[in-house]
This record gives C-alpha cells, structure tokens and sequence, in this order.
C-alpha cells in the first residue's frame, strides 16, 4: 500500500468519526484546558485553511450551474441570508443573552454555508451540485453579507467596522477559496493523480483543523460552560432547528423537487461554524466565540440524523417503484 494510500484511509477515517473526534478533544479541553488554550491564536490561520480545502473542491462547472439554475440557487441563497441572522437575532432577545454570547449568535447567524451542507446533502441523496452552488454564492458574498448583518443587528454593542469585518473575511475567506480553487485548476491539469489524492486527503486537514478550534474555543471557556452553557446549548439547538424547518419549507413551498429539498434544508442550517468563531476570537471575546464552537458539534449530529432520514426514504421509495413495476 502506498503512503498516499494510507493516507487516504486515515482521511476517510478521521471524517467518519468527526463527532467522536470533537466530543474527545472538547471533554479534553474541559478537563485540561491549558492543553488546548494555546493553540487560540491560530484560529483564524486554520480557518485559512479549511478554506482553501473548500477552494480545493471547487470546479468551473460549479460555477456554470450557478448561472443554469440561478432560481433554485437563490432562493436558497436568500433564505439562509435573511432567516438564519434574524432567528439568531431573535433568540438572543426570547433568551435574554447577554451582550457577548448575543453577539456570538447573531455572527453565527450572519455566517455563509459551511462545506458540511455539501457532505450532508450528498449523504442524504439530495442535488448535491445545487449544495455546492448556493455554498459557492454564500461565501462569496459572505465580506459583504456577513458584515452588514452583524453592524445592522449589534451595531450598538459593536467595537468593529464594517470595513474591518469586510477585510479580515476577504483574507480569511475569499483569498483561500480563490487560491484553492488556483491550485486546483493548476493539478488537475499538471498532476492529476497528486490532486485526485489530495481531495482524499485534505478533509483530514479540516478535520484537525476544526477540532482544534473547537478546542480551544471550549478551554478557553470552561467556566462559562459551567455557568451558560444551557442557555447558549438552547440557543444553538433552536437556531439550527429554526434553519432546518425553513429550509425544508421554502424548497417544499417553491415547487423544488425532493433532491432539491435536501440540499435546500441543509444549506440553510449548516452555517460557516469556523468563520463566527474566528470573528469573535478576533473581534470580541472567548465568550462571543462559544455558541459557533458549539454549533460545530450540534450541527455535526443534527446533519448526519437527517441525512440518514432523508437516505432511507429514497431507499423506501425505490423499492416501492420497483416492487410496482414488478406487479
């Protein structure tokens, strides 16, 4: 077996257990959080990074399916930009959140989709090409959305610019999906089997580099956990459940068929978990960054459950279409 085999088997493992792998090193952190807080001023480069694998998987056809199906791709789009920030927005008032764990919502709430969706959505045989199309539109536009969410729905508590905001999402965002997807156009045309192997490869990547965060996020906040930790659980339970139901709706709503539904549902609710907690790292505070760590894990459970839901009805479908045709 070669080492990029090898390498290949220990990615497929590490994404499998994704779960495992962030309730481990989160109960880590808990008990020994010195052990993880240092790695605190490394989450906006490991944010870099997730992104560029994300660039990594994106193609021009990607791009042409944009402008092929731009009905489906904006309202999806549209959904998530106007129902995730002002349910999060909500909720920090029904919840009475203070200020810093507010505005930790409302930056998760303002956050582009998260490459999870693409995975979800292929898991749960849904169109998986629209997934990544209204992915590539919402963080795209992410410098833009994103920032003037946040400054139109905590402005008041703000110590940030727009322009800052738009700034460090460009860096953190948009130049490393750019370069990705440079870098992918580059192998693919000038070493094939090195890109092929790295697609395989690097979700091991975003893996580590996702559990740190997540990490370090949960050392840093041990005694708010112990203190807010049900009310922020209560908050992200809510608004991915919010983002799922109004996913599901819309796609039902707009006439989208079943595989559009999925990837609807699912790109509505999984947000960009990573870049709020690399904002609110940033910008703000430990605390503002503990509902977007523990979105990252909720939404990691959430997702697969419904992907299994959404597999197995396929599955039930097919069989009847075949026991009919049988008959």
């Amino acid at each position: 077996m070669s080492v990029l085999d090898t390498l290949e088997r220990i990615s497929e493992g590490a994404s499998t257990y994704f779960v495992v792998w962030v309730l481990l090193f989160s109960g880590a952190a808990l008990v020994a959080p010195s052990g993880f807080t240092w790695i605190a001023p490394y989450i906006t480069p490991l944010l870099g990074v997730i992104m560029l694998g994300m660039g990594l998987t994106l193609l021009p056809e990607d791009f042409r399916r944009i402008a092929e199906r731009p009905r489906d791709v904006a309202i999806g789009a549209l959904t998530q930009w106007l129902v995730m920030p002002l349910a999060a927005w909500a909720l920090t008032i029904v919840l009475s959140l203070p200020p810093a764990l507010a505005i930790g919502v409302i930056l998760l709430g303002a956050a582009p989709g998260g490459t999870a969706s693409n995975v979800m959505t292929y898991l749960g045989k849904g169109d998986v090409a629209l997934s990544v199309a209204i992915t590539t539109v919402t963080t795209l536009a992410a410098p833009v959305v994103m920032p003037a969410w946040v400054v139109a729905l905590a402005g008041e508590q703000l110590q940030v610019t727009f322009a800052e905001m738009f700034t460090s999402i460009v860096q953190v965002v948009l130049i490393p999906v750019v370069a990705g997807f440079a870098l992918r156009l580059a192998l693919d045309r000038y070493a094939p089997r090195l890109a092929a192997a790295g697609l395989n490869v690097f979700p091991a990547v975003s893996v580590v580099a996702i559990v740190a965060i997540v990490a370090a996020v949960v050392g840093l906040n041990v005694e708010n956990i112990l203190t807010a930790g049900a009310v922020v659980l209560i908050a992200v339970v809510a608004h991915n459940a919010i983002g799922l139901g109004a996913g599901y709706g819309v796609g039902r709503a707009s006439g989208m068929n079943p595989e559009r539904v999925r990837a609807c549902t699912f790109e509505v609710a999984l947000q960009n978990s990573g870049l709020a907690v690399a904002l609110a790292t940033a910008y703000f505070s430990p605390l503002a960054a503990l509902p977007p760590a523990l979105f990252s894990v909720w939404h990691n459970v959430t997702g697969p459950a419904l992907a299994t839901y959404f597999s197995r009805q396929t599955e039930t479908a097919d069989t009847t279409a075949a026991s009919a045709i049988d008959d």
